[in-house]
């Protein structure tokens, strides 16, 4: 179903306990140099001595580069049309691409996404310096709130463990925010457990159209939510295991809280949906509707995807609160395959006839905005 070969999916986890061998199970490890050639730490993509363009800064974790962090090369960046080609290297530090930053590009340079890691440890209950705790918002390892952001090959990770927190209580701990309209993510990995992804907007009333292709998400509770108007096409999703709970339902994929207002929200098409938790301890979804917006209309169409054992296929939608009953949201799905995905309560899957799923393409989602092409 996916038509090339999706990002490896070298969890989080196994990313902590590699511990000082980080960089050799990231890929980060040096291959046999080649008699008469120099390292190419950006790949093709130049380098300060052959800069591409005024606009195009290089990023070195040991000073190859114009900067040795993303974070300030994305503050050098003052304006919009930059571009940041990443080496390969463990970034270890939080950051945010601010609105007046439109039109960024940020490359991993050997077009690995295993080879360029931006990550923090911040959960919503870590506490912050001077008082008071970070909130899911403000646990994000990467914010994105301009437009036009385009990413390709970057692994974008939250590496806070609840094992390693048992006191805390607010365990949502996101490895990316998007919020900007037109963000296109190519061969990304977003690496978490709870809330991984945040695909939102920058206001209730905004829009903001997001595309994800051939790109790998992990995690175990809403780990893909938010507001956006995003595509997933071709994705691979996968299901953690949990020590912490001695039985199902361990979690949910997609937890979307489209507003009433937006008539597209989710839309998974081409995918397929892994575990590495015993059959049925997940299911695929639950609406988010937020105390922010209580006129929320959660949005999730599944299409042409696979769903293997990990998603409960007697009842794989469940409600958030049962002021929101999953029924009466937006849920659909379309000519899905796998284990998961066999109808045993037909009430229980939502599904669309041919002509609804007209309806439900990447091209109607994201109308004249084309990152596909």
């Amino acid at each position: 179903m996916l038509s090339q070969p999706d990002p490896s999916p070298v969890s989080r986890r196994g990313f902590l306990a590699a511990s000082a061998a980080a960089g050799t199970l990231l890929g980060l490890a040096p291959g046999p140099a080649r008699a008469g050639t120099r390292p190419r730490p950006f790949g093709r993509y130049g380098s300060p001595a052959a800069r591409r363009d005024p606009r195009t800064l290089y990023v070195h974790p040991d000073g190859a580069g114009d900067f040795t962090t993303v974070r300030d090369a994305v503050a050098a960046a003052d304006g919009s049309g930059y571009t940041l080609v990443i080496a390969p290297g463990v970034y270890r530090q939080t950051v945010a691409v601010a609105p007046g930053r439109t039109g960024m590009t940020w490359i991993g340079a050997s077009e690995d996404p295993c080879d360029v890691v931006i990550v923090y440890g911040n959960a919503a209950g870590t506490p912050k310096p001077g008082g008071g705790t970070h909130g899911t918002t403000g646990s994000a390892t990467t914010t994105v709130q301009a437009d036009g952001f385009t990413a390709r090959w970057i692994t974008f990770a939250n590496d806070w463990l609840r094992a390693d927190h048992p006191g805390t209580t607010g365990t949502q701990a996101v490895a990316l925010k998007v919020q900007g309209d037109r963000s296109a993510f190519h061969h990304c990995r977003f690496l978490g457990h709870q809330d991984t992804l945040y695909a939102d907007s920058m206001a209730l009333g905004t829009f903001a159209r997001q595309y994800f292709t051939h790109c790998y998400a992990e995690g175990d509770v809403d780990f893909v939510f938010g507001r956006a108007t995003a595509v997933f096409d071709r994705c691979h999703f996968r299901t953690l295991s949990r020590t912490d709970l001695a039985g199902a339902p361990y979690g949910f994929v997609f937890a979307p809280s489209t507003a009433g207002a937006n008539p597209l929200g989710y839309l998974v098409t081409r995918s397929r949906v892994s575990s590495e938790a015993p059959d049925g301890y997940y299911k695929l979804a639950r609406p988010w509707v937020p105390s922010s917006d209580t006129t929320a209309r959660p949005m999730l169409t599944v299409r042409d995807t696979r769903l293997g054992p990990g998603i409960d296929a007697v009842a794989p939608y469940a409600n958030m609160s049962d002021s929101h009953p999953w029924q009466n949201q937006r849920f659909a799905e379309y000519r899905n395959t796998g284990p998961g995905a066999v109808v045993h309560v037909p009430g229980n899957r939502p599904r669309l006839s041919r002509a609804q799923a007209r309806a439900h393409t990447r091209q109607a989602y994201l109308g004249d905005w084309r990152p596909y092409a």
